[in-house]
């Protein structure tokens, strides 16, 4: 069937499946991959069938929703799992380390060194220069604990 002059209208469908699927490298994240594939199981399927345009336009939409709903399915029950998933949380990869306050730790709220870096500290009273433990996250804000208060023979 020719719609667009010699263009054939399977050629046109997996054209559409290669740009959407080099949109999805430009812009990824956008779930064009999905739309890539069903752009070229309608070329394949007009291809073999010669099926009329809006026989192609109802199989793209269903193909396009039967793909994204089954990977969003799968995806749900079976999460792809990071090999480090505190990659982008700084702070909770900081849980377990020792710190030293650098401004006291009074009502509550103070600041420790961490590293090369300092952050605000939540915890009981502690007099800057001694160690905490941090033992978790509040937001932005550190939670510790005095070195003292740890168990007899507990490292970090």
């Amino acid at each position: 069937m020719d719609w667009f002059g010699n263009l054939e209208a399977h050629w046109v469908w997996l054209t559409l499946g290669v740009v959407l699927a080099g949109l999805e490298m430009l812009v990824p994240g956008v779930y064009l991959v999905w739309l890539a594939i069903a752009a070229i199981a309608t070329g394949v399927l007009t291809g073999l069938l010669d099926l009329s345009l809006p026989m192609q336009v109802i199989d793209f939409v269903f193909f396009s929703l039967i793909i994204t709903f089954s990977v969003r399915r799968f995806l749900r029950e079976k999460p792809i799992e990071s090999a480090d998933p505190l990659m982008n949380r700084r702070g909770a990869r900081m849980i377990g380390q020792a710190a030293t306050v650098v401004q006291a730790i009074e009502h509550g709220s103070g600041r420790v060194r961490v590293g090369d870096g300092e952050w605000i500290a939540q915890g009981p009273n502690v007099a800057a220069g001694e160690r905490v433990r941090i033992i978790g996250l509040d937001g932005s804000s550190l939670l510790v604990e005095p070195v003292s208060l740890l168990p007899e023979g507990e490292a970090f």
